[in-house]
């Protein structure tokens, strides 16, 4: 039988991502509270993410009776570790502004959990791509701001938009930092037995 993939998130890039892999899939977004934990770390904090985001799937496709043994929940989270710090979207351009000023010529990582879950299992996987920027000019970090393209995205940039302009280097999986690690993905999703 078929494999069912539900994709817990509304985000564009990740549906596309999958759609380039060949996945079929449903989505159906996540909404969990987000807020880091006291003292956790950039990495525990993105994979709980991912895990309950995935949980939250599969307590609504449970209790709607939507949920099969049939039904993989694929469930993913990103954001960027900065000298061990946890750094999210930005609330506002002031904010947007203090990221892209922090990021300016240095080396930063992009963690990207993927998770998978079924009726009897569930898996987590971090991924880790370091990125680094070039030094930015408060008037590029202004204008890159007024395209609109910071406001939702984690580390407020978009390496695969205007964003990339500032990219230095890649050390890693260049689709994790868009969303989805692609081989990651279709390994994980492969042990769940989803096959395209």
């Amino acid at each position: 039988m078929t494999k069912s993939v539900v994709l817990a998130s509304a985000s564009p890039r990740r549906t596309a991502l999958l759609r380039q892999m060949n996945i079929a899939h449903t989505i159906h977004p996540a909404d969990i509270d987000e807020s880091p934990r006291e003292n956790e770390s950039p990495m525990a904090l993105v994979a709980r993410l991912a895990g309950e985001k995935a949980q939250a799937v599969k307590a609504q496709l449970l209790s709607s009776q939507a949920m099969t043994e049939d039904t993989v929940i694929l469930a993913s989270d990103t954001l960027i570790s900065f000298n061990g710090q946890s750094v999210g979207k930005p609330e506002n351009k002031a904010d947007s502004k203090r990221i892209l000023t922090m990021l300016s010529g240095n080396t930063h990582d992009v963690l990207t959990a993927i998770c998978a879950a079924s009726d009897t299992q569930q898996e987590t996987q971090v991924i880790t791509t370091s990125v680094t920027f070039a030094t930015l000019t408060d008037e590029q970090i202004d204008a890159y701001w007024e395209t609109g393209e910071p406001a939702d995205k984690a580390g407020s940039y978009a390496i695969q938009g205007i964003g990339g302009e500032f990219v230095v280097s890649i050390n890693g999986s260049a689709s994790a930092v868009i969303g989805l690690p692609l081989y990651e993905t279709r390994q994980l999703l492969n042990a769940f037995g989803v096959v395209s």
